[in-house]
C-alpha cells in the first residue's frame, strides 16, 4: 500500500476493486504485494438516466496514479466494454508498462486506442492459456472459460501467501460455440490449493444452469426458416458468439446480411479479421446494395437491443434512420434481454416497431433468442467446489448478487466468516491462514463527457437536471449603478420554460417585478456589485416564478451597467 497510509502488514497480499463491486460495470480489480500491483480488467459503466449527457462512468484511478511505479501490468479477461472500455481513460492518466490480452480482446483494444490516438501509450501482449508471466513476487497464468465472447479467460495469480483466482465472466457451457472451458486446469488449481477466489456474481439469483449458446443457434435457425420476409436482428455488438449464430442462420436460409451501427461494424471487422466470424465472402452487403436484393433474402444486423435512443434500431423504429425504414411485414428479433433499468426504453422501441407494421420476436420460453453469458447458481457452486478456496470474495454484481453468492459458498461448505462482501476501495488483506478487511484506498466514480474526464461534477449534473425538468429563464437588464436606475424594460428569454406567445401576461409580470425589485435593491444598498445584484435577483425571481406557476427554471440574470 501507499507509504503515506500503510494498511497492509509487510507479509500480506492486498486485494481490492476500484470498480465492479455493488454495481454492474467498470470492473477494475487489483492485487498488491510489497512493490508490485497487478490490475485485472479496466472497464466502463454506462450512465444511468439521471446522469444527463454523460457518456461513460469510470473508476477513480487516484490510487493507481500515486502508485504507478508498482504497476507490473494490466491483464484483460475478455473483450467486453465493462472490462476494456476504461483502458483509454486509464492510459490518459497514468503509464501502464504492458497490457496482456487474448487475441480477440487485443484486436478490440487496438481499435479503441486508435480512435483515442493512444496506439503508442502502452505495449499490448497477446497471451493464451499456456502462458505464464513471472515478476519478482507474483506470477500470472490463465485458464480458458466460456462466455458470450471468444477468448474469455480466468486469471490465477501466484503470490508468496498463496494462489488468488479471478474467474472473469464465465458460464459452464457443455456445448459451446468454440473451445470448451478448461475444467481440468480449474480442478488442478483446486487440488494445489487456492487462498482466495474472486468469482463473477452477475447471475447468482438464477437458480439453475444458464442455457447453452448452441440452443440459441438452433432456435434462431428454426425462427429464420419460418419467416418469409425481411429479418432485422438487434443484439449486443460485443456478443460475437451470437453474431456467428445469426450469420449461420442467414447463410442456412440463403440470406445476405447488411450491418447497421458503428460498434457492430467495428466488431464485425475485428471478428472476421481474426477468424472468429466465419462465412462465405459474399454474405455481407452494403446498405446501398439492399435495393437490388429480394427483401425475403435479407437479414439486417444492428445495434439497439437496449432501446438506446441513438442506436440503429431506435432510429429505424422512429423513422429517422437515413438509409433504412421499416417495411410492413418485417420481423424484428431482439436477441438479448433488457438490462435492469432499460425495460421501459426497450418497450417504447417495440411499440414503435409494431406501429410501423413490423412483427417483433423477443426472448421467451417459446422463442430462445437469447441466453446469458454468466453462470447461474448451480454453475457458481460447481466453480466453488472445483476451486475449493480458503477465502471467498464475490465480484462483478450489485450488492444483493454478491450477498447471494456468499450464501451459495456457505451451502458449498465454506465458513461464513471466510466470505467477504466488500465495497469498491475496501482492501482484503490476505495471509496464508487469515483474511481481514484492512482499510480503504481512494475510490469513487469519475464522469466522462466527450473528451472531458472528471470535469463534470454534481453541480453540473444538478444544473442539467433543472434544465431538463423546468427549462431556463434569462432576464437581460440595463442599469446605471451610479445613478441607481433601471434604464429600460428587461428583455426576457425562455428556453424550455414557457412559450412566449401563450404567456404574454406572465412575461409582463416578470418584467415588472424585475424592474421593481432591482430599483428596490439599488436604493436599499449604498454600494452594490453586479454579482450581489445577480444573486439577490435570482433568489427573488425564483420565489416569484414558483408562486406563479409551480416550476423551478434555471434563472440567469444578465445585468449590463451602462455608465452614460
Amino acid at each position: 500500500m501507499n507509504n503515506k497510509n500503510e494498511i497492509l502488514k509487510h507479509y500480506e497480499v492486498g486485494v481490492f476493486a476500484l470498480g465492479g463491486l455493488g454495481e454492474i460495470g467498470k470492473n477494475t480489480y487489483c492485487i498488491e504485494y510489497k512493490n508490485e500491483i497487478i490490475i485485472i480488467d479496466a472497464g466502463v459503466k454506462f450512465p444511468e438516466s439521471h446522469l444527463l449527457g454523460i457518456d461513460y462512468v469510470i473508476p477513480d484511478y487516484q490510487y493507481l496514479i500515486e502508485n504507478q511505479n508498482k504497476i507490473k501490468g494490466l491483464f484483460i479477461t475478455h473483450g467486453h466494454e465493462d472490462h476494456i472500455g476504461g483502458i483509454p481513460f486509464l492510459l490518459k492518466q497514468l503509464k501502464i508498462p504492458k497490457i496482456y490480452a487474448g487475441r480477440l480482446a487485443e484486436g478490440l483494444i487496438k481499435k479503441k486506442l486508435e480512435e483515442h490516438r493512444l496506439t503508442k501509450a502502452s505495449e499490448i501482449v497477446i497471451f493464451d492459456d499456456n502462458d505464464i508471466y513471472t515478476f519478482e513476487h507474483m506470477s500470472i497464468s490463465f485458464f480458458r472459460t466460456n462466455h458470450s465472447i471468444p477468448d474469455s479467460f480466468g486469471v490465477s495469480v501466484k503470490t508468496p501467501q498463496g494462489m488468488i483466482v479471478h474467474t472473469g465472466d464465465f458460464k459452464f457451457d457443455f456445448t459451446p460455440i468454440g473451445p470448451i472451458a478448461d475444467f481440468g486446469k480449474i480442478a488442478k488449481l483446486g487440488e494445489r490449493g487456492v487462498l482466495c477466489l474472486l468469482s463473477d456474481s452477475t447471475n447468482s439469483e438464477l437458480p439453475e444452469f444458464t442455457m447453452s449458446e448452441r440452443k440459441v443457434g438452433e432456435s434462431m435457425k428454426d425462427i429464420f426458416r419460418k419467416i418469409n420476409n425481411r429479418i432485422i436482428v438487434a443484439t449486443f455488438a460485443s456478443n460475437i458468439h451470437r453474431i456467428q449464430q445469426i450469420v449461420e442462420a442467414s447463410v442456412a436460409t440463403n440470406r445476405k446480411i447488411a450491418i447497421f451501427g458503428r460498434s457492430m461494424e467495428n466488431t464485425l471487422n475485428v471478428g472476421r479479421g481474426l477468424g472468429y466470424i466465419k462465412c462465405p465472402d459474399d454474405t455481407f452487403i452494403t446498405w446501398n446494395q439492399l435495393k437490388y436484393i429480394d427483401e425475403k433474402q435479407v437479414t439486417i444486423l444492428c445495434t439497439g437491443s437496449q432501446g438506446e435512443p441513438l442506436a440503429a434500431l431506435s432510429r429505424i423504429a422512429n423513422g429517422t434512420h437515413r438509409q433504412i425504414s421499416i417495411i410492413p411485414g418485417d420481423t424484428v428479433i431482439f436477441s438479448s434481454s433488457p438490462i435492469p433499468g432499460n425495460a421501459s426504453s426497450v418497450g417504447r422501441t417495440i411499440n414503435r416497431l409494431f406501429r410501423a407494421g413490423a412483427d417483433v420476436i423477443t426472448h421467451s420460453p417459446l422463442t430462445d433468442t437469447h441466453t446469458s453469458g454468466h453462470a447461474g447458481a448451480e454453475e457458481l457452486k460447481l466453480m466453488l467446489q472445483l476451486i475449493k478456496p480458503k477465502f471467498f470474495m464475490p465480484i462483478h454484481g450489485e450488492y444483493r448478487m454478491l450477498k447471494i453468492h456468499t450464501e451459495l459458498a456457505v451451502q458449498c461448505g465454506m465458513k461464513s466468516e471466510n466470505t467477504h462482501v466488500l465495497d469498491n476501495g475496501q482492501v482484503l488483506a490476505l495471509s496464508k491462514n487469515n483474511a481481514r478487511v484492512a482499510g480503504n484506498v481512494p475510490s469513487g466514480t469519475v464522469l466522462v463527457d466527450g473528451s472531458g474526464i472528471g470535469d463534470i461534477g454534481n453541480v453540473v449534473i444538478r444544473d442539467r437536471k433543472i434544465l431538463s425538468n423546468d427549462g431556463m429563464l434569462v432576464t437581460v437588464i440595463n442599469v446605471n449603478l451610479q445613478k441607481k436606475k433601471v434604464l429600460k424594460t428587461p428583455y426576457i428569454v425562455s428556453r424550455g420554460f414557457v412559450y412566449f406567445k401563450d404567456s404574454q401576461e406572465l412575461v409582463r409580470e416578470i418584467q415588472e417585478v424585475t424592474v421593481n425589485h432591482t430599483h428596490h435593491l439599488l436604493k436599499k444598498h449604498n454600494k452594490m456589485s453586479i454579482n450581489q445584484l445577480k444573486n439577490e435577483l435570482t433568489d427573488y425571481l425564483a420565489t416569484f416564478v414558483y408562486d406563479k406557476v409551480q416550476r423551478k427554471p434555471m434563472i440567469i440574470p444578465v445585468i449590463m451597467n451602462i455608465k452614460q
